[in-house]
C-alpha cells in the first residue's frame, strides 16, 4: 500500500474541542421547563467576567434524572453555584475543564 505524506500538515496544541470545553453537573430532579431554563442562562450568561455566556455542545441525561452533564464551550468565566443562576433547586458544578 502506497503511503501519504502531507507536506502541508501543521501540527498544532490543543485538545480539538474549541477554545475551552467544560463539563458541568447539574443536580436536581429536571423538568423540561427547568433543563431549558439552564441552557438559556448558560448561553445568555450573566455578570460579565463572573458567569459569562457559554455555547452549549452536548447534553447527557434525560428529563427526571437526578443528574444531568452538560459540555459547554467558550473562555468565559463559568461561576458554580446552588440554585444555579435563580434556578431553585439545581446546583451546578464543573466536574471538568479542557484548555485549549
Amino acid at each position: 500500500m502506497a503511503t501519504v505524506t502531507n507536506v502541508n500538515g501543521k501540527t498544532v496544541a490543543g485538545n480539538g474541542l474549541g477554545p475551552n470545553t467544560r463539563i458541568l453537573s447539574i443536580t436536581g430532579t429536571a423538568t423540561q421547563v427547568s433543563m431549558d431554563a439552564v441552557v438559556a442562562a448558560l448561553t445568555a450568561g450573566g455578570t460579565a467576567g463572573t458567569d459569562d455566556a457559554v455555547t452549549v455542545a452536548g447534553i447527557d441525561g434525560a428529563i427526571g434524572d437526578a443528574v444531568i452533564h452538560i459540555a459547554v464551550q467558550g473562555t468565559g468565566v463559568l461561576t458554580a453555584a446552588s440554585d444555579y443562576r435563580g434556578i431553585t433547586g439545581f446546583d451546578m458544578a464543573v466536574v471538568a475543564t479542557f484548555a485549549a
